[in-house]
């Protein structure tokens, strides 16, 4: 297991160490959810991204009824 060290002033530590405690969590969970959230999120716009483009090239919508049509559901 690594260790990685963050360096923080008093008003981050006492932010931080509040934060994790109201949530019943340590410090290193805590950062570690909060990367792994910012992370998730940027794939996520990335992928929104992408999907605008290609709606952009073919703005075609479909009603639900159409894609339950469309795929047996």
């Amino acid at each position: 297991m690594a260790v990685t060290s963050v360096r923080t002033n008093d008003e981050e530590t006492k932010l931080f160490k509040s934060y994790a405690a109201l949530h019943g969590i340590s410090l290193s969970e805590a950062f570690k959810v909060a990367l792994i959230e910012r992370i998730e999120d940027e794939f996520d716009i990335a992928d929104m991204d992408e999907a605008l483009k290609r709606f952009n090239k073919d703005p075609k919508t479909y009603t639900l009824e159409e894609l339950r049509k469309k795929f047996n559901l």
